[in-house]
């Protein structure tokens, strides 16, 4: 079974934060995915839409998939590098800020 993907790295998002994101979408219909993702009020919303409209175009141009049938077959979100800052602090000390970064695929198929 062929599957359209796409992929988005090094996303200043903490993975953390976009797997409630994506956990809503899995295994949902493409259309039910983007109705869903309009009305999450989350900030990770607007990158896994644009990445699965970017799986969806690759289904469409690639594959010759007709949109109407496709799922989100596969979704997941890996950690990207952190990157790591000081905050200093009262007496000479210094606290670690780790910003963490993602790495988002989603992968599309037809029914």
């Amino acid at each position: 079974m062929e599957e359209a993907k796409a992929v988005a790295k090094y996303i200043r998002i903490a993975p953390r934060k976009l797997r409630i994101v994506i956990n809503l979408i899995r295994g949902k219909s493409v259309n039910e995915a983007f109705a869903i993702l309009k009305y999450t009020p989350k900030v990770g919303s607007e990158v896994i839409e644009k990445v699965l409209r970017s799986a969806v175009a690759n289904a469409e141009h690639n594959f010759d998939m007709n949109v109407d049938n496709l799922v989100v077959s596969s979704a997941f979100v890996d950690q990207g590098p952190t990157m790591k800052r000081i905050h200093p602090r009262s007496r000479g000390q210094a606290f670690k800020i780790l910003k963490r970064s993602s790495h988002v695929t989603v992968a599309v198929s037809e029914k």
